[in-house]
């Protein structure tokens, strides 16, 4: 392939910035711009970078196709940090015949060339955006291609089942349908389980990508801005004595146990003084409706609605100036204002909002649930068909979409316009 040049490392000053080249004629380009002879594969030289306008030492390596990341002939500059330095010796690659790589082209060449799957890449650009240590170990295991690995197997099985409903279908002189059936029941139904597990621990991907969702709600002056600042280590919202003073949804994030929690602070449930504050409560209902974990902030043996299928705490926020009722039935009794007790807090937020981390293969991005669920409905289609007795030709469509959808995930069968997209995301230089 053409050969393609950008800065790999963020701009700025630095301590190190690197300028990757990778292409047909990499090598040679070095050769023209580095003071010592090409360095063997793999193996790191300092010298000049001639940048033509001025030099600057550093260092060179080289990675010799197809054992690079994109798979291509690579070269790599690593100069001093600074923008003007970085800049230098990227124009001088394209002086001497590179050209600027567009967004994820060195990612995308690594696809093309067979290095990596598609969920791999967006592993890849989940760790590289990552907003919590849980993101970047689910990011990981995408790019280690540990989906991609489940999808192939589940796909084998489904590859199994295609070869014996072929197998009836152009031989029905031979009789193989009780036996090939049986087969496919038994592939099928191993798949089937397969599927509902990695359906099931979308729930959880989906959290580690976005966040859990937190709501604190109770009465006016509750303590909630007073918790949501102890919560996130720092005063973000307004606290005041005076009822009604947070008027509309605040939002913070904090990191708990390496996942991320955003945490919302609402206006006082009760009914509004003014149309500004009707409008507070509104919000803060709408928020409570879309809450991963609600925490109550309750008073005396006050009784409200919530959602039934959300989990909810319910504190006790204010130890410091009396004790908890007899009766009240709170999760946990603390001090905003002194921070006794929300650590513990913070603990019982992880196990009701977020569970307990995972070894399972995760689906972290929307398209991936699609593709399992919409393989998962082929293949219980087909099961039934099979289990049922039906002509092979009735449930052969099935078990090829469902072949298909796991190939969404693999790559075999992605649209372009979905190629697309997912390179679409990531920074020029990676």
């Amino acid at each position: 392939m053409e050969l393609i040049s950008a800065i790999a490392t963020a701009q700025g000053r630095g301590g190190v910035a690197i300028v990757r080249v990778s292409g047909e004629g990499a090598p040679e380009l070095a050769a023209r711009m580095f003071s010592r002879p090409l360095p063997a594969p793999n193996v790191m030289v300092p010298g000049e970078i001639d940048c033509g306008a001025f030099r600057d030492f550093g260092m060179c390596v080289y990675f010799r196709a197809p054992h690079s990341f994109t798979g291509e002939d690579t070269v790599e500059f690593h100069c001093h940090g600074g923008v003007e330095i970085a800049r230098g010796v990227f124009l001088r690659t394209l002086e001497l015949g590179a050209r600027p790589a567009g967004r994820g082209e060195f990612t995308r060449r690594a696809y093309l060339n067979g290095k990596l799957s598609l969920s791999a890449v967006e592993g890849l650009g989940r760790m590289i955006g990552a907003q919590s240590r849980a993101e970047v170990r689910a990011g990981y295991s995408l790019y280690t291609e540990r989906l991609t690995r489940e999808g192939k197997d589940i796909q084998d099985l489904l590859r199994r089942c295609l070869a014996g409903a072929d197998a009836d279908v152009d031989y029905p002189e031979e009789d193989l349908g009780a036996e090939s059936r049986a087969e496919t029941v038994s592939l099928l139904t191993v798949a089937e389980a397969r599927l509902v597990r990695l359906a099931e621990n979308y729930r959880q991907g989906k959290k580690i990508g976005e966040g859990v969702n937190v709501v604190l709600c109770g009465k006016p002056n509750a303590g909630k801005s007073t918790l949501f600042n102890a919560l996130l280590g720092y005063d973000r919202a307004i606290v005041s004595a005076r009822p009604g003073t947070t008027r509309d949804t605040v939002e913070g994030s904090v990191e708990i146990g390496g996942v991320l929690f955003r945490i919302t602070d609402t206006a006082g449930l009760r009914r509004g003084e003014d149309e500004v504050e009707e409008e507070g409560v509104r919000r803060a209902e709408r928020a409570i409706r879309s809450a991963d974990v609600i925490v109550w902030l309750r008073e005396g043996e006050e009784t409200a609605e919530f959602p039934a299928d959300v989990p909810l705490i319910t504190v006790h926020a204010k130890a410091d100036l009396y004790p908890p009722k007899e009766g009240m039935g709170c999760d946990i009794s603390l001090s905003a204002q002194t921070g006794e007790g929300v650590d513990a807090l913070k603990e019982l937020l992880y196990r009701r909002g977020f569970g307990t981390q995972s070894d399972e293969v995760l689906l972290l991005e929307e398209r991936h649930y699609a593709a399992v669920k919409d393989a998962l409905g082929s293949v219980r289609r087909a099961l039934a068909g099979a289990r049922d007795g039906l002509e092979t030709e009735l449930y052969l469509q099935d078990l090829t979409e469902a072949w298909r959808s796991l190939g969404l995930i693999t790559g075999e069968t992605a649209s372009e316009a979905v190629i697309e997209e997912i390179f679409s995301r990531f920074c020029v230089g990676k």
